[in-house]
């Protein structure tokens, strides 16, 4: 096992799965929410917390795997991760009541975090610089894949199993990746693994946050989070509800969402610099939302909101793309507590603003959302470039690129 080596193309694949846990435990039942509140005898926004409860538990679960990754190496955490995952997802399908789902929820979001902290450690403990970005931005176009595949296949099986079908697929989908990760070989030797007590590996969360630019990274990909999940959250209800999809339909639709972020994501890479793609990204983002926001309060057409929703989500792609990469890069000497706090603060923006999005008309409420977010984003880009470049150096060169 010690001297086995895992295949550069296992690895992509590997970790392109492990990304896409959180697209698919988020994801895939998007469709049957409108359905499980009947099933539950419940209202949508108590449905809605099995959303945000899972949200929650994959922000604090990085926390929690992300330090035991730098202690004991990546594989024995990942497999312990998978583990739990599995058993919580069949706690999900079994059972009875909104709250013991919910409940569940929340343990299967805490194990499938597992899986998306220490994929980014991963990628940090072998690449750095252009080629982690490279290989971030390949990770990520193939993570556009399960946010594509995962509602359209929700959709699909709706009418025919139930969301508990959709459970079992999730189930399934854990045993390939449990599998996996007892194939995959170390990449963190021993000699590099914290040699202080469990508790103590946590005193890294201490010099990364000392670390002003990663802070700022992280905030911005936070604050990029929220609209995400703003969009996520709202749009079953806004497609089905207000523009009277069916749930394959909407799957479709979100599907197609998706690829924009997918695109976006691996075109990122293309920028002479991530820095100009992130900032690229951030100010289209503003532009975007506030758009989308007058076009909500004018009641506008399915067309328009589409076509609206797209430019944000690519604008999205580019920033993810790049946030990850310099956030990484800054604090790779506590690789796995890094990735930890970058997940667990998205998937934190994420569960507060989920349910924000059901308060009153939900069309305003979401815009609202959404250019919040694209305001604070974009903020912390500001405050993250203007320490490595100057804001004219950063327009100049992305005008060229654009251009080009």
């Amino acid at each position: 096992m010690g001297t086995r080596r895992n295949s550069k193309l296992f690895i992509l694949i590997f970790l392109g799965m492990l990304t896409a846990f959180g697209p698919f435990v988020t994801d895939m039942y998007l469709p049957t929410l409108p359905a499980m509140s009947q099933f539950f005898n419940t209202s949508s926004s108590f449905i809605q917390l099995g959303l945000t409860t899972s949200m929650i538990g994959l922000a604090v679960g990085q926390l929690l795997f992300g330090p035991l990754s730098d202690k004991y190496g990546r594989r024995f955490p990942l497999i312990s991760a998978l583990s739990l995952f599995l058993i919580s997802t069949i706690g999900c399908i079994y059972s009875p009541n909104i709250i013991q789902f919910v409940g569940w929820r929340l343990i299967q979001g805490i194990a499938g975090a597992g899986g998306i902290v220490i994929s980014r450690s991963i990628a940090a403990d072998k690449y750095s610089g252009k080629e982690l970005a490279k290989m971030l931005a390949i990770i990520g176009a193939i993570n556009g894949i399960a946010p594509v595949a995962a509602p359209i296949l929700g959709g699909t099986m709706a009418d025919i199993t139930g969301w508990q079908g959709i459970f079992w697929v999730l189930f399934l989908l854990g045993i390939l990746l449990l599998a996996g990760s007892i194939h995959f070989n170390d990449t963190l030797p021993a000699e590099k693994r914290g040699k202080t007590k469990w508790i103590d590996v946590y005193h890294g969360l201490i010099t990364v946050l000392h670390n002003r630019s990663y802070v700022c990274y992280i905030l911005q990909s936070g604050f990029a989070q929220s609209v995400l999940f703003a969009n996520i959250a709202s749009s079953p209800f806004i497609m089905q509800q207000h523009y009277g999809f069916s749930p394959f339909m909407f799957s479709v639709c979100f599907g197609i969402n998706a690829i924009a972020i997918g695109i976006a994501a691996a075109s990122a890479a293309k920028f002479r610099h991530p820095e100009q793609a992130l900032y690229t990204g951030s100010i289209g983002m503003v532009l975007a939302s506030v758009c989308l926001f007058i076009a909500f309060y004018s009641n506008c057409s399915f067309w328009v909101y589409e076509t609206l929703l797209i430019g944000l989500l690519l604008m999205l792609g580019l920033t993810f793309t790049a946030s990850n990469t310099l956030a990484m890069d800054s604090a790779r000497s506590n690789a796995g507590i890094a990735s930890a706090l970058l997940g667990a603060l998205g998937f934190a923006f994420g569960g507060l603003v989920s349910p924000l999005v059901g308060l009153g008309n939900i069309l305003i409420s979401t815009g609202l959302v959404f250019i919040i977010g694209s305001l604070g984003s974009f903020i912390c880009t500001l405050r993250a470039l203007n320490r490595k470049f100057s804001l004219a150096k950063i327009l100049k060169t992305t005008q060229s690129s654009m251009n080009l």
